[in-house]
């Protein structure tokens, strides 16, 4: 929403409201929000750490309300906003077509090395390695809401077959050939696995040491959800062997992703900046959708 501010200039001043937008590269800090939260009726919360800290320093001060920006809410202290009560929202199903347009290029980057190309050409050299085609091939998707159910619905149409891993779901929705299965049961069955699930206290580097041992060799890994599902220590050690022939990550365990991280130096590796869900179709919708309940918020209270 950040980087299109302006593009909602016109509503806030129909709504009478005076905005402030954070100059963040990715998170203000806890100190910051305390320091800043304080001074503002209505807060539209990032992937910032809102804790309760965070939540008692604005209730003291004019915090009213607060609207979660997306769908993700790991970040955000709910029992807090109750206990406070402070009335608080996300806005879910926003832009699970475009998380899971990323996720797909992603896949495919890995499976024909596309990157690795275009890096090698920037370089000088004329790269040419044989890559694999996804048709025919096994994707572990991690998470069969809004983001999972549009990336399976992609890689089927590529004529995928797609096992998903969701404890919330019993079923797959109406029409989605998908086959439904118990983490990490049959995870040796996929040439590729895909993050797309919420980050909570249960799955907490699902992806770990153990689970990648029990992976076919040579899979490849997408994560297009969470950093902290995937224990990077235990990833860049499978990278390293080889077990891991590559992955493609929107999101990192400590973002922005360090500078002496190993993974820079994974050249069949794709990275993003946490940036999935930023198309200006999407920013347009899930901000309108955030003003909008937030402005309900304030003009009830």
């Amino acid at each position: 929403m950040l980087g299109q501010i302006g593009l909602f200039a016109d509503r806030f001043a129909q709504l009478g409201w005076e905005v402030t937008a954070a100059k963040v590269v990715q998170i203000l800090s806890e100190d910051e929000l305390i320091a800043t939260v304080p001074d503002y009726d209505g807060w539209i919360i990032g992937d910032d750490p809102a804790t309760a800290a965070v939540f008692a320093a604005g209730k003291a001060g004019k915090l009213r309300a607060a609207v979660k920006w997306g769908i993700g809410v790991d970040n955000v202290d709910f029992a807090a906003c109750r206990e406070l009560d402070i009335p608080i929202i996300n806005t879910p199903n926003m832009f699970g077509a475009e998380v899971a347009d990323i996720g797909i290029c992603y896949l495919i980057g890995l499976a024909r090395e596309t990157f690795a190309i275009d890096r090698a050409i920037r370089n000088g050299d004329w790269l040419k390695p044989a890559g694999i085609s996804p048709a025919g091939r096994t994707l572990g998707l991690i998470g069969l809401g809004d983001i999972g159910t549009n990336f399976a619905r992609r890689a089927l149409a590529c004529g995928m077959r797609v096992i998903a891993y969701d404890p919330g779901v019993t079923a797959p929705p109406s029409g989605l050939d998908v086959e439904m299965a118990v983490w990490p049961n049959r995870v040796d069955e996929a040439d590729f696995l895909g993050f797309t699930c919420a980050l909570n206290a249960h799955n907490f580097h699902m992806l770990n040491a153990d689970v990648l041992a029990s992976a076919k060799d040579g899979v490849r890994i997408i994560n297009v959800a969470r950093g902290p599902l995937i224990d990077e220590a235990a990833l860049i050690a499978a990278l390293q062997s080889g077990k891991v022939h590559s992955a493609a990550l929107d999101v990192f365990e400590v973002e922005p992703l360090p500078t002496h991280s190993p993974l820079r130096a994974m050249d069949r590796c794709i990275f993003g900046s946490h940036n999935g869900s930023n198309s200006v179709d999407a920013v347009i919708r899930a901000s309108h959708r955030a003003i909008e309940a937030l402005d309900g918020f304030l003009t009830r209270r």
